[in-house]
């Protein structure tokens, strides 16, 4: 095979890559509530979530405080009013992710919408801001079970998000995110004992900073055997039964202690197993 038969092949397999990598991404739908952000063939574009999880703030119980300042600072953005992007941090299973998804049905009619970006694509903010920006509705940028490696290119991302860069913010987008950990870039002993760094204080405060940037910071615990009963009885009920036995509460005190946590998932589990279970005899 020639040499010019060798270049001419290459070059009309760059011609489809080239076509292949260029295709427009699908419009997003503008007519859905929720979205996530996706990739194909490295760009990225809006996939509406077609069946958004429509349980209200009601249905959340032991988190009050939190659910109080959440609700005010929601309720500020989308009425045009100055809010903050929102930190959740704290206890697993205790309400983060649900509280945030719940302020959709909660607010959706006033034109609150919720997109939501994994970790790995935090990267692409910038190009989701422009996006979102002319739009006339409300956004909530949602990153759930946050935290950052070192050097991770969504941390950069993130950190140019909250403060704004030169292109300025979008007024109709604000970041909430959840995280298990308190500080969301990882602490380790050797950043307070490397002779190589001079100043290792600034170090840690690097690594701290980023969840400073989130103007409300909210935490969550692990609920009390109340609480957490109390947050089972609601389930029951969602679930068509009506009365706490002393038969299910023990049940449920005995699958809090399997699972190590007593917490709003927790209850839940357990409430969907025993109303399965009575509706299977």
């Amino acid at each position: 095979m020639s040499l010019d038969t060798l270049i001419s092949r290459a070059e009309q397999l760059l011609i489809r890559l080239e076509n292949l990598l260029s295709q427009a991404q699908p419009q997003p739908d503008w007519s859905a509530l929720a979205w996530r952000w996706r990739k194909k063939n490295g760009q990225g574009f809006l996939q509406a979530v077609t069946h958004p999880q429509h349980l209200g703030l009601e249905d959340y119980l032991g988190i009050d405080d939190q659910k109080k300042v959440v609700v005010q600072n929601t309720r500020q953005f989308v009425q045009g009013l100055s809010a903050n992007n929102v930190l959740l941090t704290g206890a697993r299973g205790t309400g983060k992710s649900s509280l945030v998804k719940a302020l959709l049905t909660e607010f959706s009619a006033q034109g609150l919408r919720l997109v939501e970006v994994d970790k790995q694509d935090l990267a692409d903010l910038h190009d989701i801001t422009e996006l979102l920006r002319a739009r006339p509705e409300k956004f909530i940028v949602f990153c759930d079970d946050l935290s950052f490696d070192a050097n991770e290119p969504g941390y950069k991302a993130l950190k140019v998000a909250l403060d704004g860069s030169v292109a300025g913010v979008a007024d109709n987008m604000l970041i909430y995110a959840t995280s298990n950990r308190r500080n969301l870039m990882p602490e380790f002993m050797k950043d307070n004992l490397d002779a190589d760094d001079i100043r290792p204080g600034e170090t840690v405060d690097e690594k701290v900073a980023l969840s400073e940037r989130f103007g409300v910071w909210l935490s969550f615990y692990s609920f009390d055997q109340d609480e957490y009963l109390a947050i089972v009885v609601s389930w029951l009920k969602h679930f068509g039964i009506r009365r706490m036995t002393p038969k299910i509460r023990h049940a449920a005190l005995q699958w809090s202690l399997t699972r190590g946590a007593r917490s709003g998932r927790v209850a839940w589990q357990f409430a969907r197993d025993w109303a399965g279970k009575q509706q299977l005899k």
